[in-house]
């Protein structure tokens, strides 16, 4: 049981070292370091490297699939029982909240880097409307599949098990922070999808979500970023016309006032 038990974490997690196999340099670029806001040729990267392609879909939809399949294979949902016996039924404990704080942990960070001058690919304005379309999707299609669905939860309190939302809004973010900061240092990414990985664990730590729920949630958050990230230009061009923007947020203190972060945006 232990085996099996490691094996299926293996699978929530094993989709981090396969990104991180994927990125440039991976032990040629260990350092951190700051650099000037990058200028994003987006006409370049809508027709070059960051064009969507079959490649950049394998692994999400092998996630999906793999969800997809274990609502209705004899031999995954044994699988799934035997996950939740593992981790609940033989080891009863306390539920957790850290999965909730968590969820948005790899998009904050990516903020933070920012404020504290380590730059990202994108400037406050893109990257702000790419993590929102990603949302947008991440939600928008958990929400209908949930409906259409309809599968019990392992804990039995709803009938929207499948698939993760927490898992999935994670792996968005994860992506997310390893797009953004791809070309700075892999480890970011890889600190990002460990954290989302955290998340789809915990999720079945507190009996939420079954492993096939989890597994195909990380399927579907990575795909919705990778997909903001594809029509963004397209976006942007029909919007903003490729207008420069120019940011700064700074965090502020006043002694007995309080603190807080301002934020100055010119889009001329």
């Amino acid at each position: 049981m232990k085996k099996i038990f490691c094996n299926c974490i293996f699978i929530v997690c094993a989709h981090t070292c396969i990104v991180a196999q994927n990125l440039d340099s991976l032990f040629n670029a260990t350092a951190f370091y700051v650099d000037s806001t990058p200028k994003v040729n987006w006409e370049k990267a809508r027709k070059g490297k960051d064009d969507f392609s079959v490649k950049k879909l394998l692994l999400p939809a092998s996630l999906i699939t793999f969800g997809a399949i274990s609502l209705s294979n004899h031999h995954l949902q044994s699988l799934n029982q035997e996950v939740k016996s593992e981790i609940w039924v033989e080891n009863p404990h306390q539920k957790s909240g850290i999965d909730n704080l968590l969820v948005f942990s790899p998009a904050i960070a990516v903020y933070g880097l920012n404020a504290l001058g380590i730059k990202g690919k994108n400037n406050f304005r893109d990257r702000t409307i790419i993590y929102t379309l990603s949302n947008m999707i991440v939600f928008s299609s958990v929400y209908l599949t949930k409906n259409l669905v309809h599968e019990q939860r392992p804990d039995g309190s709803d009938y929207y098990s499948f698939p993760s939302g927490h898992t999935a809004t994670a792996f968005a973010a994860a992506e997310f922070m390893r797009m953004e900061y791809k070309d700075v240092s892999p480890w970011y990414g890889i600190a990002g999808y460990t954290a989302a990985a955290a998340t789809g664990y915990l999720r079945m730590y507190n009996n939420k979500h079954w492993l096939g729920d989890v597994v195909a949630g990380a399927g579907v958050g990575i795909l919705s970023t990778r997909i903001a990230y594809w029509i963004y230009p397209s976006i942007k061009r029909a919007l903003f016309k490729d207008k420069p923007v120019n940011s700064m947020i700074m965090p502020y203190y006043q002694p007995g006032k309080g603190a807080g972060v301002s934020m100055v945006v010119n889009l001329k």
